[in-house]
């Protein structure tokens, strides 16, 4: 397995799948405080981190189901933030007998047509690379990272989204022809995602992860948690919440 990842804990398996742009770095207030009780996992997507560059467009799905079978786990509790949320939903809708439950905290969502304001800033940002101090610059700007820049939080989240956006550039070349805002893939059937589900959200998140959540409405067995005064980053600001609500979900009342 060529992909980095970091096991803290032990006992019944969390996998951790951390935002674009980001890295296992997300995760690095959340996971030590569930590993006292758990197996947690969480692991460099391919090209962030640490981990390698793709050679050609990988499937993130099979990435992730690769991972567990390298590590000899038959069933785990997936945590997915932003892309990384999107990505955890797609593998429990391919792979349900793979996932115990599922925790989406401000999640993308495959098929999803972004607010033309959003495409328009994500167009700004390719615009200026190779120019990376302008690019972290242009993204961090967002809405949706204003609690997260006047945190304590801000120098570590300015130097991952350098690192992680640098870490784009390696291999742009098999995005840079892309058509990235054509004809989308459907929605998945959100109806038919069987598997126990806890959404987070940020207050101060983006108009678009609203309009997911909404979506994700049609989920059978699902719970919607609110994080007042959090953006898109709660993993960062309000990690202690964000610790306790996954505990209370996961069936433990105590931190």
């Amino acid at each position: 397995m060529d992909l980095h990842y970091v096991v803290q804990g032990n006992g019944e398996p969390i996998v951790f799948l951390d935002s674009g742009g980001a890295d296992l770095r997300d995760w690095e207030f959340i996971a030590p405080s569930l590993a006292k009780s758990y197996r947690c996992i969480a692991y460099d997507g391919r090209g962030a981190g640490q981990s390698p560059s793709p050679i050609e467009f990988g499937d993130y799905v099979e990435d992730l189901k690769n991972l567990l079978d390298f590590l000899d786990i038959d069933n785990t509790v997936l945590v997915g933030h932003s892309i990384g949320g999107r990505i955890a939903t797609d593998f429990a809708l391919t792979y349900p007998q793979r996932v115990s439950k599922l925790v989406l905290i401000g999640p993308g969502l495959t098929g999803y047509q972004f607010s033309p304001e959003l495409v328009q800033r994500f167009e700004e940002i390719q615009s200026v690379a190779p120019n990376v101090e302008k690019m972290a610059q242009l993204s961090l700007e967002l809405p949706s990272y204003q609690v997260v820049m006047t945190s304590p939080q801000r120098d570590r989240m300015v130097e991952m989204t350098k690192h992680n956006t640098l870490r784009g550039l390696e291999w742009q070349h098999l995005w840079k022809n892309l058509q990235v805002w054509g004809e989308l893939p459907a929605i998945p059937p959100l109806n038919e995602l069987r598997v126990k589900t806890l959404f987070i959200i940020g207050t101060q998140d983006s108009e678009d992860c609203f309009r997911i959540a909404d979506l994700f409405k049609q989920v059978p067995d699902i719970r919607f948690a609110h994080i007042e005064g959090a953006d898109h980053m709660p993993t960062l600001t309000h990690s202690l919440e964000v610790s306790s609500i996954i505990r209370e979900f996961l069936g433990e009342s105590k931190l």
